[in-house]
């Protein structure tokens, strides 16, 4: 087990008593990842049934991984039957506006956008005249249920539970949380990962990979970049124990810091 102790206030970060809360971030379409994570919060929570269980997902669903469609499917099965927040991650953003406006294929194709695509059945070129893209945005719309247009539009900026904040990118400093920006909370990464301050709660983000879970005094990056080292990791929250658990396709290992 992993304990937090902060060094910018004089307590630890805490959830409401009877709380736990799962969270991660940045599955990338990894979705044999994103089952054996169920898996295994699902023999985690054994006898807490008694507790409220939150599972929070700090977006980044979609691209760069091979399985962006079954992702999306599994997280919409995992709400049905557990309550679930789910994040809006930049990717995320990205497909939104190319929905909303195909020209921004350029965008989303350079940050990964055309495994998302193929893993809709379609079978995108980089290189397209404009009624190309308007023809592949009608064909993506076309192909993706009901359900999944209801996701994207459902996702969020951000969450929080007692003393956690919970974003996909982060906060800038200086700014109450209640007043940043969606750009900033999807995007930022300066000046947000060098800053030492205390944000007003902590903050737990992703989108910036990282070699292995950091635990700061103001921040908790879960982004271990899973499309890329297939390792996907799941932070667990109750009280004000922290416990974080790296899901390899070879088994789930508990991080030690």
């Amino acid at each position: 087990m992993v304990k937090w102790r902060a060094k910018a206030i004089d307590r630890r970060a805490r959830l409401p008593l009877g709380t736990r809360i799962y969270a991660l971030s940045d599955i990338h379409g990894c979705a044999d990842l994103l089952e054996s994570a169920f898996r295994f919060i699902d023999g985690d929570i054994g006898a807490a049934e008694d507790k409220r269980i939150i599972h929070v997902f700090l977006g980044d669903y979609i691209d760069r991984g091979p399985d962006a469609r079954r992702t999306i499917d599994l997280l919409l099965d995992r709400g049905k039957s557990h309550e679930a927040i789910f994040v809006r991650g930049n990717h995320e953003g990205l497909m939104q506006e190319f929905l909303r406006e195909p020209s921004a294929l350029s965008d989303w194709w350079a940050l990964g956008g055309a495994a998302t695509l193929m893993s809709f059945g379609l079978a995108p070129r980089q290189k397209q005249s404009p009624a190309q893209e308007s023809l592949l945005r009608d064909q993506l719309a076309s192909v993706m249920s009901d359900s999944h247009h209801r996701f994207l539009a459902s996702l969020q900026p951000a969450y929080t539970c007692g003393d956690f904040f919970f974003t996909h990118a982060g906060v800038r400093p200086g700014i109450a949380l209640d007043l940043q920006s969606e750009s900033d909370l999807m995007w930022i990464r300066e000046p947000f990962l060098s800053s030492v301050e205390f944000f007003g709660k902590m903050v737990v983000h992703g989108h910036t990979p990282v070699h292995e879970p950091e635990i700061r005094s103001n921040r908790i990056n879960i982004d271990t970049g899973a499309y890329a080292t297939g390792c996907l990791s799941v932070l667990s929250i109750e009280d004000d124990s922290l416990r974080l658990h790296l899901v390899r396709r070879s088994g789930v290992d508990d991080f030690n810091p």
